[in-house]
């Protein structure tokens, strides 16, 4: 993959922050032309570093005010069951993400329902009816921060030897 210069830095912040900055001020903002900008955003799209925008939705005001992290262990922990476990909870209304994970979980499941109760339902008669949930321990989230600006990493410099 070609690497990131700054410009292509530049423009990734600019975009992170406003995802629907116009191109003009997107330009503007790093000081290239729009040309140049288009040219470069195009490219970030084409080598999958913009993979899209999203919308920022305010869960407590679409009805899901309580969100919770679920942690999950599969038995038998196989490719198969894992995978169909994984592609069943993706799936529910109720969950926003899953992280297929390495130590005592198999799964950490976020999720966002509209209060206790909907949770307690969704962990009792969601997940644990299922066969393969050996374990499961919850986590209520008070406050979820997200970064939205990711900075790429820049190469590692050599130590001499």
């Amino acid at each position: 993959m070609k690497r990131m210069d700054e410009l292509d830095i530049a423009i990734l912040r600019e975009l992170q922050s406003d995802a629907r900055k116009s191109n003009r001020d997107l330009a503007a903002a790093v000081g290239v032309s729009p040309t140049t900008a288009l040219e470069r955003t195009r490219s970030l799209r084409a080598r999958g570093v913009i993979r899209g925008a999203s919308l920022d939705v305010d869960l407590a005001a679409i009805g899901r005010g309580v969100q919770a992290l679920v942690a999950v262990r599969i038995r038998p922990p196989s490719r198969d069951v894992i995978e169909a476990f994984r592609d069943w909870v993706s799936g529910l209304p109720q969950t926003l993400g899953v992280f297929v994970t390495t130590g005592t979980e198999d799964f950490i499941i976020h999720v966002a329902v509209r209060d206790n109760d909907d949770l307690y339902a969704f962990v009792i008669d969601e997940l644990t009816h299922r066969r393969e949930v050996a374990d499961v321990r919850t986590s209520v989230v008070y406050e979820h921060i997200q970064n939205r600006s990711v900075t790429p990493m820049t190469a590692r410099k050599t130590r001499p030897r």
